[in-house]
């Protein structure tokens, strides 16, 4: 599979490395300098391309992608006003786009788990529910993606919640997320639930980018030769 690589910064170059561990080759590294070698005439090569950019320029490199018919895996976070938007015309040029906040096989394993644990807390009123996330400090959006999707998951299957608000918080129907920067944390993530008696605690913490890039190239080779809009419960058979 020949791949192209959007965004070539720390993650540019841990997909890349993958990729080729994997057997794949790297036909297109697109990055702030050449973004005008994202055209038709380059893309007509490429099997699928792995979008980890900046929020101001996701969406359109996504775009021109879609627009040219060549398969997207997005990990840009930050920009998903406009996920519908990208949707859309994935469906009209009949090819194929997956978008995750986070492509890490375990993360993805602690969506489930996050999912499950909040069935099961709905019958359970007496626990309270708080998220944590560290990350370093050159992370751009806060709360993470990652921290948003687990809030967003609990709210969807536990009748008390109905947002979630960055920092601590009083309402009773309101998970607070609390986020930390510092120096060059890779991603932690803590799902706390919490009762007058005792607490429950989902943990996942990344020892390195290279769980990220795997996911993410596990993911262009699924969508490689599908048509479609997928997430990460497609790649994971959940």
């Amino acid at each position: 599979m020949e791949l192209a690589i959007i965004g070539y910064g720390r993650m540019g170059h841990e997909i890349e490395k993958i990729a080729l561990q994997r057997g794949h080759s790297i036909g297109l590294i697109i990055d702030e300098d050449n973004v005008s070698d994202l055209n038709r005439k380059n893309l007509a090569r490429i099997d699928a391309a792995v979008e980890f950019s900046l929020p101001s320029t996701a969406f359109n490199n996504i775009s021109a992608c879609l627009n040219y018919n060549t398969p997207v895996v997005s990990g840009t976070t930050g920009w998903q006003i406009d996920l519908e938007v990208i949707k859309t015309l994935c469906e009209n040029n009949k090819t194929s786009f997956i978008y995750s906040s986070n492509y890490s096989i375990g993360v993805n394993l602690l969506f489930r788990l996050n999912v499950e644990l909040a069935k099961q807390m709905n019958k359970h009123n007496e626990y309270t529910v708080s998220i944590e996330e560290t990350h370093h400090i050159k992370k751009i959006d806060a709360p993470s993606g990652t921290a948003i999707s687990l809030a967003k998951n609990i709210i969807s299957e536990h009748d008390r919640y109905s947002s979630w608000h960055k920092g601590n918080i009083t309402d009773s129907d309101t998970i607070p997320v609390e986020s930390i920067r510092e120096g060059e944390a890779t991603g932690t993530h803590i799902v706390k639930w919490s009762s007058a008696i005792d607490s429950i605690s989902l943990i996942h913490d990344s020892k390195s980018r290279e769980g990220l890039a795997l996911g993410a190239v596990v993911a262009a080779e699924f969508i490689a030769k599908r048509i479609g809009v997928f997430t990460m419960k497609d790649v994971m058979g959940f």
